[in-house]
Parts: C-alpha cells; sequence; structure tokens
C-alpha cells in the first residue's frame, strides 16, 4: 500500500454504472481508506439521480455530502432542498431517509460517510473548539 497519493478526479477509475445512472467514482476503494467512506458523483444530465433514496440504519453510518458543482435536490425524510454548490448536507441520524438528484448536468456531489461513535476522537487541541458554533 502506497503511503499518499495525488489524484485527479478523472484518474480514479469509475464503477460501471447503467444508463441514466451518475458518474461514480469509488473514492475510498481506490485509495484504500479505511476510516470512512466516501465517493464521487457526477450526473451526466439533468434531473439524473445522485442518491438512490435510503437510510443507513443497517450500517449505522453518519453521511455528509459536499455539493462541488451544479445543484442538486436533496429530500431528506420527505422534505426538498435546492443545494447550490459550494453547500454541505449532513445527516447524523442514520435513520434519515435521504435522496439527491442532479438539478444540471455536470452536478458533483462527494459523499463521506462513517459509522457513527459517542463522540469525535480528534487530534486537535480540544481548546480550539470550546467557542467554536454546532448546529
Amino acid at each position: 500500500m502506497t503511503q499518499y497519493a495525488v489524484k485527479r478526479l478523472e484518474d480514479v477509475p469509475r464503477i460501471p454504472t447503467e444508463a441514466g445512472d451518475p458518474d461514480w467514482y469509488p473514492i475510498q476503494h481506490y485509495f484504500r481508506l479505511t476510516a470512512f467512506g466516501v465517493n464521487v458523483y457526477v450526473a451526466a444530465a439533468d434531473g439524473e439521480e445522485l442518491l438512490a433514496a435510503h437510510d443507513e440504519l443497517s450500517s449505522n453510518q453518519e453521511e455528509l455530502y459536499f455539493v462541488t458543482a451544479g445543484e442538486a435536490t436533496f429530500t431528506l425524510d420527505e422534505e426538498q432542498f435546492d443545494v447550490p454548490a459550494g453547500s454541505l448536507v449532513a445527516a447524523p441520524d442514520p435513520a434519515v431517509r435521504r435522496a439527491a438528484s442532479a438539478k444540471t448536468a455536470g452536478t458533483t456531489v462527494i459523499a463521506i460517510g462513517g459509522e457513527a461513535r459517542p463522540e469525535f476522537r480528534s487530534s486537535w487541541n480540544p481548546r480550539w473548539f470550546e467557542d467554536a458554533p454546532q448546529i
């Protein structure tokens, strides 16, 4: 296993998908990451489904989505949100039902997930976060 790597997204081999599915880049698999899952989805067409409706009850995963290009419509427990590039969508509760579709071709979403734990253990100094707001 390599100790580090620098790659462009288009250099990461995609998972073969069916017609009408977004391009799927399996980032976690490609880089052999073990602490969290991460994938990138890129829509080829307006209205294309990026994330099928699902929850994470069976995996107990928290998920974070980052829209890096275009605009997506996210559905979280039946509530819809239009999410432009530069925006984040957090679903820390594994029971939240979530889905997303691209409003425009080229919409790109990074999906990051990991198993929920009682608390996050950081190597950073806890005092740096004492006055940092949280939702």
